[in-house]
């Protein structure tokens, strides 16, 4: 398995910033509980000081999305969206675990964190522009197609694990509580965003050893290195 941003969306978002971690050995209940409250509190106090939209992790995904031809105000990063609704309700519903672990990371680092059970995903996954065949289903079960040109999550099977980049993922590769192999990718447009995107991968690795004493690979990748294998 591998992952890897297509030329093109590494040439046209020159500032991107990404990093994978993949990991063997999940379950659903892991040896010891993960504290989120030290993420969780991070998330409050950026946001006493500033609202989720003028952070400037989230400024430059909004740009992001303007530059594919998004409303950013309707299409939000999955970032954007977690620390919106966190500012609403203070307190994020529990899912499961580790995708728990994920909400709390991506709040405090206020970047877009996607977890993808393995085992539903075929080869490999592309990020890409569509070209409109590809099946994405969402978690209702529904099925849709992705507009032509659209950037998604491609397997090699034209499945879209993710649709409008960092938008919505697909609930067939959904981490859940049969996952046992998960790919996570981190991604971020901002100017220190190789610093948090390690700082974050680093953190979510030291929680997978301690808390699942999962196998973990991870790295940072770059226009120079711009594939990662499994």
């Amino acid at each position: 398995m591998y992952f890897r941003h297509a030329p093109e969306i590494r040439r046209d978002f020159p500032d991107l910033v990404c990093g994978v971690v993949a990991a063997e050995g999940l379950h659903d209940k892991p040896q010891s509980t993960p504290d989120l409250s030290p993420w969780l509190e991070r998330a409050a106090s950026r946001l006493a000081t500033a609202r989720e939209g003028e952070m400037p992790e989230i400024q430059a995904w909004r740009r992001v999305f303007a530059g594919m031809g998004l409303k950013p105000t309707q299409y939000r990063c999955a970032a954007e969206a977690l620390l919106r609704r966190y500012r609403q309700d203070a307190s994020l519903p529990a899912i499961d675990p580790f995708v728990d672990l994920c909400n709390a990371l991506s709040l405090a680092y206020a970047i877009p964190v996607a977890a993808f059970d393995r085992a539903k995903v075929t080869g490999g996954i592309e990020v890409r522009h569509a070209e409109g065949t590809e099946t994405y289903t969402s978690f209702s079960g529904a099925t849709e197609h992705p507009d032509p040109g659209e950037v998604i999550f491609a397997d090699e099977a034209g499945q879209a694990h993710a649709r409008r980049w960092a938008h919505r993922q697909s609930g067939l590769s959904a981490v859940g509580s049969g996952t046992r192999e998960v790919l996570v990718v981190v991604e971020a447009h901002h100017e220190v965003g190789e610093r948090a995107v390690a700082g974050l991968i680093e953190s979510l690795a030291e929680a997978l050893r301690t808390h699942w004493n999962a196998e973990v690979r991870s790295a940072l990748l770059s226009q120079a290195t711009p594939r990662f294998d499994v």
